[in-house]
């Protein structure tokens, strides 16, 4: 379940449709009661000549409206006092049955008759029709980035335990102008569809009550990526094989794949199973004697830490994300021994252990000259070798004994762990990269022998991410954001002094200063320099609400 939002600096925006419609009624209440007070008050002082209390005909209005009784003012001569009592009475009527279905019935069922009351008031949002890939996670990046959105969800089961969850989701066909408008598209920024073959229908639909909304749209393939755009799509985003481009890089390449920024680089550095560093604690680790580099963030076991503990251990397959100088980031992948940097060390040959979409994307990823066999157990889609991936044998006819890379891209989640145990077994140099589902098999994979790993579900969630702030996530297949901000409240101290709290999950990486970017962690911060910091999507949030903001 998501956190709820504080109650403090609660926005009229932030309520659903249902607390507006109970604040409304209970406001309209209160008014009718004290119009009916000042009226009987006036009635009983100028038509009955019996003036009293305010307090008192507020008395007598309220036994009259929950028709408890009249007390000591009854009878009331007067053909207009009558009038007033009985239009009070049926007022009082009329209200309870009211009350009765806003109030007392919905007490005592389980989810609102309608999901649709629990919108909050939408204006520039994002509306998500079907979602195929855990749409939890997906909706806790939206989440983290404070980005408002409606998931319309077919399934009604789905829809009511996400909405009692506390996601904004309603249940309803994208494919009907109705629902979707039910989602105020005519006031949506972004489309994001995840449908299958109903992905057409639903773009033209929503379309048409939006022509300027932009439109990204998930597919398990880029063969419709030219059909898709003609209708309207702006972006077409086949995961799959994104993922296979990716994990072909990044066996290639530094897994960041050279993000920059001006004249400060970001790399990853793997460990080595057989590196001399396995237990070594951050601090007592040779990145420490580069002043100019910052460790930004560290998977251990195939957790994020960002940024690490010094006390964190270096562990077999541990990826540290480390910025700074080009020059010196190649020093120090250089002299570090039994750490290897992917840049130096380009694989000699590479086997893909399932040629689906994405295999197939992986494999043409890789330059000619660069030695790639494919296995698949199916003959249609035409692999080097066909068998079953899980099976030793196979492994080596496709010749992983003398390969320096092995790339999992196979079907089930299942598979993929199990090449890998298979592929590790053989062979303790290799090393693996693999695609999972499932976000929550990535430690099952780390734990069966793998080097990296990306998740289908994590990374569809990241490119969502990127859509909505684009300009702020630096990869979709990271964690990663790095933002400029004026720290003024940093100046006089050290960068070595303002990344040593390492528990609020950013760190200054670096200071700009006259054209020029100063990353040694002795330099001063001034009060007009400009700091680039990294950190993860929730913990830059906060550090712009809180930090940057003040």
């Amino acid at each position: 379940m998501r956190e709820l939002r504080d109650v403090e600096g609660l926005h009229p925006r932030d309520l659903t449709q249902r607390q507006r419609l109970l604040l409304l009624f209970v406001a309209g209440l209160v008014l009718i009661v004290l119009f009916y007070t000042i009226v009987y008050n006036w009635g009983m002082r100028v038509l009955e000549d019996r003036p009293q209390s305010l307090f008192r005909s507020l008395n007598t209005v309220v036994e009259t409206m929950t028709t408890t009784g009249y007390g000591a003012d009854s009878p009331w001569t007067t053909p207009a006092m009558n009038t007033l009592m009985v239009t009070i009475q049926l007022s009082g009527v009329v209200i309870g049955f009211i009350t009765l279905r806003v109030l007392v019935i919905p007490l005592f069922e389980r989810t609102p008759l309608n999901l649709d009351d629990r919108l909050t008031t939408k204006d520039d949002h994002v509306v998500i029709a079907e979602y195929q890939r855990d749409t939890g996670i997906l909706l806790d990046e939206l989440e983290k980035l404070d980005t408002d959105y409606v998931l319309i969800e077919s399934d009604e089961e789905a829809a009511k335990r996400l909405s009692d969850d506390g996601y904004q989701a309603i249940n309803g066909d994208p494919e009907e102008r109705a629902d979707l408008e039910r989602a105020t598209i005519e006031r949506a920024s972004l489309l994001i569809t995840d449908a299958g073959d109903k992905t057409a229908s639903i773009v033209l639909t929503a379309l048409e009550g939006n022509e300027d909304l932009r439109v990204v749209s998930f597919t398990g393939s880029t063969r419709h990526e030219a059909a898709l755009r003609k209708i309207g799509v702006d972006r077409n985003v086949a995961p799959h094989a994104l993922i296979g481009q990716s994990l072909a890089k990044k066996s290639m390449t530094p897994a960041v794949a050279g993000e920059r920024s001006d004249e400060i680089e970001i790399r990853e550095i793997l460990v080595r199973r057989d590196s001399p560093h396995h237990g070594v604690r951050v601090r007592d680790s040779p990145i420490v004697n580069h002043p100019n580099l910052t460790l930004v963030a560290g998977w251990f076991g195939g957790e994020l830490r960002l940024p690490p503990s010094p006390d964190d251990k270096l562990t077999p397959n541990t990826v540290l994300v480390i910025a700074g100088p080009e020059s010196e980031l190649d020093e120090i992948m250089n002299e570090v021994a039994g750490v290897r940097s992917r840049r130096i060390e380009a694989p000699s040959k590479t086997i893909v252990a399932g040629f689906g979409e994405g295999g197939t994307a992986a494999a043409e990823a890789f330059p000619e000259d660069l030695s790639v066999t494919t296995i698949d157990n199916s003959e249609g889609c035409a692999p080097d070798i066909v068998g079953d991936v899980t099976e030793p044998e196979t492994l080596r006819k496709a010749g992983i004994d003398d390969a320096s890379a092995l790339i999992v891209t196979v079907d089930t989640d299942s598979t993929a762990l199990l090449t890998v145990a298979v592929a590790r077994s053989i062979s303790s140099d290799i090393e693996v990269l693999v695609r999972v589902t499932e976000g929550e098999k990535t430690k099952a994979a780390f734990s069966a022998g793998a080097d990296y790993v990306l998740s289908i579900q994590q990374v569809s969630a990241r490119l969502v991410a990127s859509e909505v702030h684009g300009e702020r996530v630096v990869d979709p297949t990271s964690q990663i954001r790095l933002v400029w901000a004026d720290v003024a409240q940093f100046a006089g101290e050290s960068l070595a002094d303002a990344r040593r709290n390492t528990d609020r999950g950013w760190a200054p990486i670096g200071v700009s200063r006259d054209d020029s970017i100063l990353t040694d962690e002795r330099t001063t911060i001034r009060a007009n320099d400009e700091v680039l910091i990294a950190g993860s999507d929730a913990a830059i949030q906060e550090f712009e609400r809180t930090v940057d903001a003040s």
